[in-house]
C-alpha cells in the first residue's frame, strides 16, 4: 500500500460530521481497498446513528488487537481538502485527526493479511466522533460481545514521543434557571434567572478554578477542569430574564467522581436553579507497568531511536468505552499541530515511523 497516496485519497473526501454522501464514499473506498484480499469488511448501519466500518482478518467478534479510530473531521474550508506538502508536513483538514492513523490502521492490516499473522486484528472506525460518538455507542450495543486485548488508539495526536496513559472524565451538565419576569426599569418586580445563573458559576468556581490564556496553565494539570460551553437567557433588552440555561463541560481526573461533582454543584445552586447531568463517562488510566504497554514502548523507542514519555491528557477518547471491557488501551500517534484549526498538519515521517511501530507489534505480538 502506498501509504501517502491513502491518506491523501482519505483527505480529499469531505466527511465532516453529517455529510451522509462524502461519508458514505469515504466508506466504500476503504471497502474497496480490501476487495479480494481475504479482510472480512462490514459496514454497519444505525437508524439513529451515522455508519461505521469494521475491518477484520477473521470472522470473530473477540480481537487480539484492536485499531479505533474515525474518518469524520470538523468543517473546514473547500482548500484544506486537496491536502499540500512542505517540508515534509502534509497539510489538510484530516491530516492529524485522524485519517492519516486511519491509513496507518489500513496499512497494518494489509501486513498482516499478506504475510498471515498469527493474530486477531481488527480496525473499527467511525463517522461521527467528532459529535459525541453515537455511531459508536450504536455498535458497541448491537455487538455487545466485541472485545480486545489491546486496543491501540491513534487518536491523541500532537507527538509520537510520548504515550499517553491517562484521560479524563468528560462530564457534561445543564443548569436551569427558573425566575420571576419584569420590566427592565423596575428589577426589583422580578428574580432575573441571568443573576441566578452568575451566582451560581461564581459558586461553582471555588471548587474549579477559572483557567485561560492570561491565567496560564497551572503547575498541576492533572486536576478537575469546567469551563462554561453555552448561556442562554433572555429574549430581549428591556425584560429581566424568566429563564436562563447553561452548558458545562467538567472534566474529572480518576480520583474524582460524579457523585462528589454533584455535592459541589448542590452547594453552588443559587435558588431557582435546578442541575442534571447530561452525559457522563469514565476515565481512561492505564498502569506504565502493564506488560503489553511496555512491550509497545521498547519497541517504539527501538525504532524511534529516542526515548518515550508518559503524559496525560484532559480530552476524552473512545477508547474508553473498550477500558471498560477490560481492555489495555495504548494510546500513541504522530507528530502534528493545529488540530481543528486552518493550519492543520501532521509530520509525514512520524506517520511512516507510527505504520512501522504498529506492524513490528503486530509481528510480535
Amino acid at each position: 500500500m502506498d501509504l501517502i497516496k491513502t491518506i491523501e485519497d482519505l483527505i480529499r473526501f469531505k466527511t465532516e460530521t453529517g455529510n451522509k454522501e462524502e461519508i458514505d464514499k469515504c466508506l466504500e473506498y476503504i471497502k474497496n481497498v480490501f476487495d479480494g484480499t481475504g479482510a472480512v469488511v462490514e459496514i454497519v448501519r444505525f437508524e439513529e446513528a451515522s455508519p461505521v466500518i469494521f475491518i477484520r482478518n477473521n470472522n470473530d467478534i473477540e480481537q487480539d488487537v484492536l485499531v479505533l479510530g474515525h474518518i469524520d473531521v470538523v468543517k473546514a474550508t473547500d482548500d484544506m481538502y486537496e491536502p499540500k506538502i512542505v517540508d515534509g508536513k502534509m497539510y489538510a483538514r484530516g491530516s492529524l485527526d485522524m485519517k492519516s492513523f486511519a491509513a496507518v490502521a489500513m496499512n497494518s492490516m494489509e501486513f498482516v493479511l499478506k504475510n498471515n499473522l498469527n493474530v486477531k486484528f481488527g480496525i473499527l472506525l467511525s463517522t461521527d466522533e467528532e459529535k459525541g460518538s453515537h455511531s459508536t455507542h450504536a455498535f458497541l450495543e448491537k455487538y455487545k460481545d466485541i472485545s480486545a486485548k489491546v486496543v491501540l488508539d491513534n487518536d491523541v495526536g500532537g507527538d509520537i514521543g510520548v504515550i499517553i496513559n491517562k484521560c479524563k472524565n468528560p462530564v457534561f451538565v445543564k443548569l436551569k434557571a427558573k425566575g420571576v419576569g419584569a420590566h427592565g426599569s423596575t428589577p426589583w418586580d422580578g428574580y432575573d434567572a441571568n443573576e441566578m445563573m452568575m451566582e451560581t458559576l461564581r459558586a461553582l468556581r471555588k471548587y474549579y478554578p477559572y483557567f485561560d490564556m492570561y491565567t496560564g496553565k497551572p503547575e498541576n494539570a492533572w486536576i478537575d477542569t469546567m469551563h462554561v460551553a453555552k448561556i442562554c437567557g433572555g429574549e430581549v433588552s428591556n425584560i429581566i430574564s424568566d429563564r436562563c440555561e447553561a452548558l458545562l463541560d467538567v472534566r474529572l481526573v480518576e480520583t474524582s467522581s460524579v457523585e462528589s461533582l454533584e455535592e459541589n454543584i448542590k452547594k453552588s445552586l443559587a435558588k431557582g436553579v435546578d442541575y442534571e447531568i447530561v452525559s457522563s463517562s469514565t476515565p481512561v488510566v492505564m498502569d506504565e507497568n502493564n506488560v503489553y504497554i511496555v512491550a509497545y514502548k521498547n519497541l517504539a523507542e527501538n525504532i524511534l531511536g529516542r526515548d518515550i514519555a508518559f503524559e496525560q491528557i484532559g480530552g476524552a477518547t473512545d477508547a474508553r468505552l473498550f477500558a471498560e471491557r477490560g481492555a489495555i488501551v495504548i494510546m500513541h500517534s504522530g507528530t502534528g499541530e493545529g488540530m481543528h484549526g486552518d493550519n492543520e498538519y501532521v509530520e509525514l515521517k512520524s506517520v511512516e515511523k507510527l505504520a512501522e511501530i504498529q506492524i513490528e507489534y503486530l509481528k510480535r505480538f
